[in-house]
């Protein structure tokens, strides 16, 4: 009797697969995983975790402000980590706007992909005058900064539509431009890898056999480009996040009512000289090790998809 193997599951595969192998031996690749999941979860559990809420003014007391961390003099028990200027605790701020940083850093790099994926796959397969013409747009779009479009936009959005509607709508706006700000860099790699993928043999068999131009682009060769385009949105993530902290610091991110690292690195940054240092260290500090984790990954993953540097 001829025995039947069965074929193995999606998690056996991922067990014995390369990339899980280097993880477990990579113990700062596993720190860093380990250190970005705690963040996550917490942001995404503020609601639940958070001592109190920050966005509901019924329960902030203004005598509570610039209260000092609790193993401090003058500081409370209920305040673990002090409070602001408003009176609002730093720790659940930090959980709030850590789960609003992570937000729109993830939205950000996913209208980057969008773009990115759209014209790279674009630029690549069909070549020519479409190849030129959005190579060159990409380059005009690399010669204007984040900030720069930053600026740009949310001073014509206010002029147009005012500083209440704009507040209404500055997770959005944040999103859209740093997305759009940033696809290039997509676009680019992308563009690269189609240019070497359309001359395979399974792009022209697909083309012999009358599939469309989408269909070959985005179900045949999208899919042999998927290890640059996880690097680069790993990278990615932490940058968004940094340029939301920045256009926040600045006064061109979210406002004072809705906090996130940026925003609360900048309210504290007013009285760091005024001896209330803790709400702009505090989460100064969750911001760095948020990003550098984020960073500490991405370096990994490309050295882990870089044959040069890790073989089987």
């Amino acid at each position: 009797m001829s025995q039947t193997t069965t074929a193995p599951s999606t998690w056996q595969r991922f067990k014995q697969s390369d990339f899980l192998y280097y993880f477990l031996r990579d113990k700062v690749a596993m720190v860093s995983f380990a250190v970005f999941m705690v963040l996550f979860v917490l942001a995404l559990a503020a609601p639940i975790v958070a001592p109190s809420d920050p966005y509901k003014l019924s329960a902030i007391d203004i005598m509570d402000s610039e209260l000092p961390p609790s193993w401090l003099e003058g500081g409370e028990p209920q305040f673990v980590l002090g409070t602001d200027d408003q009176g609002r605790d730093i720790l659940s701020t930090i959980l709030y706007g850590s789960r609003l940083s992570l937000t729109i850093g993830f939205l950000a790099v996913g209208l980057q992909l969008i773009l990115g994926i759209v014209i790279g796959l674009s630029a690549g397969y069909f070549g020519g005058r479409i190849d030129s013409f959005l190579m060159r747009f990409a380059d005009v779009q690399l010669s204007f900064s984040t900030m720069m479009v930053a600026i740009i936009v949310s001073a014509i959005f206010k002029a147009s539509f005012g500083s209440e509607f704009y507040s209404q709508y500055a997770v959005v706006m944040l999103v859209v431009i740093i997305g759009v700000a940033e696809w290039p860099q997509y676009a680019r790699t992308i563009r690269a890898s189609v240019l070497a993928e359309k001359k395979k043999e399974y792009v022209e068999a697909a083309r012999v056999m009358g599939f469309k131009a989408p269909r070959i682009m985005f179900r045949h060769i999208l899919p042999n480009c998927l290890s640059p385009i996880l690097v680069i949105s790993t990278v990615q993530v932490a940058n968004a996040i940094m340029s939301e902290a920045a256009l926040s610091f600045l006064g061109l991110g979210l406002p004072v009512d809705q906090p996130s690292l940026g925003s609360l690195i900048s309210i504290g940054f007013n009285y760091i000289f005024s001896g209330s240092w803790w709400i702009t260290i505090f989460p100064g500090i969750v911001l760095v090790v948020l990003v550098l984790v984020i960073n500490l990954l991405g370096d990994w993953l490309r050295d882990v998809f870089n044959p040069k540097i890790y073989k089987g």
